[in-house]
């Protein structure tokens, strides 16, 4: 069983990052531990303290943090997505799991999903202290992705709103801000145009994760129409990568994602498809976030129930 998450911090680029340690209950050795963070405006209580009760009560220590800029955590503009920068924390946070006694730092994994499902690529790729991978339906190619979520109309809308504020930003004005979704696709332009992504992350911000802003700077789209995953998953040789993808998922690409998949090249991996499932199913139905954290388990206790050699 899992003891009650801890408070913790750590610096990453001079920023001070916060988030929650589970730990297993009982043991005298060290916890192997996973690395957890979030996807597209995520704050730390939003799903996953799910998967990381689940790996804990297994054995598995969980680190679940909030980027900088979001959630518990230092740093401005607020709401800013710097897929990079939020790699970097990641993998500051693997170097703070070092420092911990109760840690073992030749275990360690790194979890995402969705954004962060595509940033555990990368870091698996360039970090070699990363022992295994497990990436849930990932954001691959964020161009790709946000021409298809958008159609051709409504991305051009958002190229002309990520110009304009590129301009304004030349003068010294700060990133004007977009709402992560709406649920008036047609009259009201946002980074994620589907009304169940508003009414899903609304609400956990009225449950479990009150300090979630639905909103993100309009400099975060243009970021994310830079981010391509795919040089990094020809560089995966050695970590185990497991990628969980949804049937029905129109918002990150279920095809992309397989297509990343194939270039992953580690012979261990494994392809888990989310039969009758969309991209927030896994989100809103207990019972696919159930069999996710499952999966992802086994995958952790396969790869990390033994120290190192």
């Amino acid at each position: 069983m899992a003891r009650a998450p801890q408070d913790v911090e750590f610096r990453s680029e001079g920023t001070t990052v916060r988030g929650h340690l589970y730990l297993p209950e009982g043991g005298s050795r060290r916890h192997p531990v996973v690395v957890m963070a979030g996807g597209w405006c995520y704050v730390k209580e939003l799903v996953q303290p799910e998967y990381a009760r689940v790996f804990a009560d297994a054995g598995i220590a969980a680190l679940v943090f909030d980027y900088r800029s979001f959630g518990a955590s230092d740093g401005e503009p607020r709401q800013h997505l710097d897929p990079w920068a939020q790699i970097e924390d990641y993998k500051n946070a693997i170097s703070w799991v070092e420092t911990r006694a109760e840690l073992d730092p030749l275990r360690i994994a790194v979890w995402g999903i969705s954004y962060s499902g595509g940033h555990v690529l990368v870091v698996g790729a360039t970090d070699p202290r990363v022992r295994c991978i497990v990436s849930n339906i990932p954001v691959v190619d964020g161009l790709l992705t946000m021409k298809q979520v958008h159609g051709s109309l409504s991305f051009r809308r958002l190229q002309a709103a990520v110009l304009e504020d590129r301009r304004k930003r030349l003068g010294g004005a700060a990133s004007g801000y977009l709402p992560m979704s709406t649920d008036r696709p047609h009259e009201e332009l946002s980074t994620w145009p589907f009304p169940e992504v508003k009414s899903a992350f609304l609400n956990f911000q009225k449950t479990v994760a009150p300090a979630h802003e639905h909103r993100n700077t309009i400099a975060s789209i243009e970021l994310l129409m830079s981010y391509d995953v795919s040089p990094y998953a020809k560089r995966i040789l050695l970590p185990p990568t497991l990628m969980s993808v949804a049937e029905n998922d129109d918002i990150t690409l279920w095809d992309e994602e397989v297509r990343v998949f194939n270039q992953i090249a580690t012979p261990e991996k494994k392809l888990f498809v989310c039969r009758d499932t969309s991209h927030m199913t896994l989100y809103s139905n207990l019972s696919r976030l159930e069999m996710l954290a499952r999966e992802g388990r086994a995958w952790l206790l396969r790869h990390l129930l033994e120290p190192a050699a």
